[in-house]
């Protein structure tokens, strides 16, 4: 993971040697969900850069803490990673994206067990707005479908759109996200 972390960060300087960075920006996102079973909640931070053509590309890392209360087994863990993002906004309204993440998952959420995989890979595609509320404040309202899916991620538990059957019972669980991020701008 230090591997993972420090190439995005060299690859990120190579981009200030070579590339017109137009601005910055500090990305926070909170996180939650639960069930009767446990939950999660954390958080993520972003540093992203703007480079011409409205493209915002940067490093994030992020922090969950987790419980179960699975057949009255209470147990408690955290969660950790970093990884990459990249965002396409047009005309500072809308925006697609494609983040990548690779997070430090000690549990299955299939089967509620200590699983052998420890670390869970990440891939959301999807899009959103972009608002302005304020001239320091800017928020991203957004769709991400996880393309990876991992046995392990700790968004699995998060997941809402449910495909039924006839009968009223679930047979699918779409792996979709929704993501609201505070971004603060730090330069012009």
């Amino acid at each position: 993971m230090k591997h993972f972390i420090t190439g995005i960060l060299l690859y990120l300087l190579q981009f200030n040697l070579s590339a017109q960075i137009q601005s910055s920006e500090l990305g926070i996102e909170a996180f939650g969900g639960g069930s009767q079973l446990g939950g999660t909640v954390g958080g993520e931070l972003k540093y992203a850069v703007k480079l011409p053509n409205n493209l915002i590309i940067g490093p994030s890392l992020r922090l969950h803490r987790s419980w179960s209360n699975y057949l009255n087994v209470n147990s408690q863990f955290n969660m950790y990673g970093g990884g990459a993002f990249a965002h396409l906004r047009y005309q500072d309204k809308i925006f697609a994206g494609v983040e990548f993440q690779m997070l430090h998952s000690p549990f299955n959420f299939i089967t509620f067990q200590s699983g052998q995989k420890k670390w869970a890979p990440t891939l959301f595609v999807g899009g959103g707005f972009y608002l302005k509320l304020a001239p320091k404040i800017n928020l991203n309202l957004a769709l991400f479908y996880d393309v990876i899916n991992a046995d392990n991620s700790p968004f699995r538990s998060s997941y809402n759109f449910k495909i039924k059957n006839e009968f009223g019972q679930v047979v699918r669980i779409l792996p979709i996200i929704y993501r609201i991020t505070l971004f603060i701008p730090l330069s012009k």
